[in-house]
């Protein structure tokens, strides 16, 4: 689970990079706002999970609380700070 300001250091310079590569670094903003944005384009919760955690890896937030947070957006929060 991400809780701190930057999950993985830094790998500096993403210019030319694949784009395909799983993400080097993350906040934990970062991955609920990637939860907003798929759940409002209708993407399930375990989708999510799985896109997110393909890019974020151990990084990633807990499948129980993504699923909060999708819960937190239905009734309209746009915020991805507490």
């Amino acid at each position: 689970m991400c809780s701190t300001a930057l999950c993985l250091q830094s790998s500096g310079s993403n210019e030319g990079e694949n784009m395909d590569a799983p993400l080097q670094d993350c906040t934990i903003e970062e991955q609920r706002g990637v939860v907003r944005f798929l759940w409002a384009e209708g993407v399930k919760s375990v989708e999510i999970h799985r896109r997110v955690f393909a890019q974020y890896g151990q990084s990633t937030m807990s499948q129980r609380k993504l699923y909060e947070w999708v819960e937190m957006f239905k009734p309209g929060r746009t915020r991805v700070t507490h």
